[in-house]
């Protein structure tokens, strides 16, 4: 019997998932689950580097767990929990940190370029730069060690993070012995870049989005929205330039991107009936998710206990990798 690879997920709490989120991250995410023994945790303590609101922290914790619940995340099949909940993360990265050179921190992307920004503006190097930032990348690399990580799947702006971990894993390793697992990134090139409404990336921090589990009348709002050219109904138009046609073709069956594609190119379709076409699809397609979204947010307390019993589970393997690591470096 073949022993499937343990796949860590970490999720940041930080702002309402949007349709880009699900194509590109969270769909992808919840496929591992097919082939690997996978485990997923909210991210509240990394968000504190960047939310300071109290409220909306709490809040954006219940969204994002809410979010990835509602889209068929399944906790009786994968292990699920807060990072706060986890003590021995904590402590871990500590002992991490003192193996972790400062020369290696210091190539972070996150802290040089915030010091970039910084030297273009005219500013002090390291203003507005706090120890949460810089340490970020050591206390990612607990996430992941605490619980013996075969692969974690990262996009390009996050592959660094995961090199500097597997750093720091075979560095602890030379001194102590194996006892790190020491992890891979699991890129997955298939992943296309999802266009927001101006064409553009699909970024909150654009103001392009499409909400996934927001009110029905904010998605035919955002769709209605979408930046198209000037053509009219029954001239020809070109699909592969077109952000409704690219958008179209993530919800669309193979047989009706075929159609649409020809009825592109021969003309005879406007715009506003294509965005009506695309709403009616996403609309569908996240009914069901959004009727259980809402669900989980009027009831908390279901999220709580869910994200609790998934902590049991995590503590049970983080616990005694813990033991191992502080009586390899001296620590009873």
């Amino acid at each position: 019997m073949t022993v499937q690879k343990i796949a860590l997920t970490g999720i940041k709490s930080s702002g309402s998932p949007h349709i880009g989120n699900y194509l590109g991250a969270i769909k992808p995410a919840l496929e591992l689950t097919k082939d690997h023994e996978a485990r997923y945790f909210i991210a509240d303590y990394h968000a504190i580097t960047t939310v300071k609101d109290k409220k909306l922290l709490e809040e954006q914790i219940y969204d994002m767990a809410a979010t990835w619940l509602a889209a068929g995340l399944n906790p009786d099949e994968v292990i699920f929990y807060r990072q706060s909940d986890i003590p021995e993360v904590f402590e871990l990265s500590w002992i991490l940190a003192c193996m972790t050179p400062k020369g290696l921190l210091n190539r972070a992307h996150s802290y040089k370029d915030s010091i970039e920004k910084n030297k273009e503006k005219g500013k002090d190097l390291d203003d507005g730069v706090h120890c949460g930032l810089y340490y970020y990348p050591v206390l990612m690399a607990a996430d992941i060690l605490a619980f013996n990580t075969n692969v974690v799947p990262v996009g390009q702006d996050q592959k660094q993070h995961l090199e500097i971990t597997r750093d720091i894993a075979h560095a602890f390793n030379q001194v102590y012995g194996e006892i790190l697992t020491v992890p891979e990134a699991l890129i997955d090139d298939s992943v296309k870049t999802v266009p927001g409404i101006d064409g553009r990336k699909m970024s909150k921090s654009y103001n392009n989005v499409i909400p996934l589990y927001g009110p029905q009348k904010d998605l035919q709002k955002s769709i209605s929205r979408i930046v198209t050219d000037s053509k009219g109904v029954n001239e020809p138009k070109d699909p592969d330039s077109c952000n409704l046609f690219a958008l179209y073709t993530y919800f669309a069956a193979p047989e009706a991107v075929s159609a649409k594609r020809e009825q592109y190119k021969s003309g005879g379709m406007g715009y506003g009936d294509m965005k009506n076409e695309l709403f009616e699809l996403i609309d569908a397609f996240v009914a069901e998710g959004r009727d259980k979204y809402a669900s989980l947010m009027a009831n908390r307390e279901q999220i709580d206990w869910i994200l609790e019993e998934g902590a049991e589970k995590a503590r049970q393997i983080a616990g005694p990798l813990l033991q191992k690591v502080r009586h390899a470096i001296g620590i009873q």
